[in-house]
């Protein structure tokens, strides 16, 4: 599984219209072939700042999801709403044995 952690600062005059367009993205991202889970958390100190986490089954389905519309659409919007920007993670989804 690959595991993405998109870290969202989002500017409090657009917040309501970040979060109309980000339900679009989540909906249409959790049809997606390959697609575990994707989802949005409010940072409880920072309530202007968001982490998008996104499960997938294998890069290839991130790919697909990287290539398709409704991301593609939300990207182009995207900058409107953010206050800074953009930082991406992503991580291995493998169990690790710790004993």
């Amino acid at each position: 599984m690959i595991i993405t952690h998109a870290e969202l600062q989002v500017n409090p005059a657009k917040e309501e219209e970040f979060l109309a367009e980000i339900r679009t993205l989540i909906a249409a991202s959790k049809q997606e072939e390959g697609n575990v889970d994707y989802s949005l958390k409010r940072d409880v100190e920072n309530p202007n700042h968001f982490t998008m986490i996104e499960i997938w089954k294998d890069m290839d389905a991130v790919q697909s999801h990287n290539n398709s519309e409704h991301f593609k659409a939300f990207g182009a919007k995207a900058q409107a709403f953010l206050a800074g920007p953009l930082a991406v993670r992503m991580f291995e989804g493998q169990e690790l044995k710790l004993s």
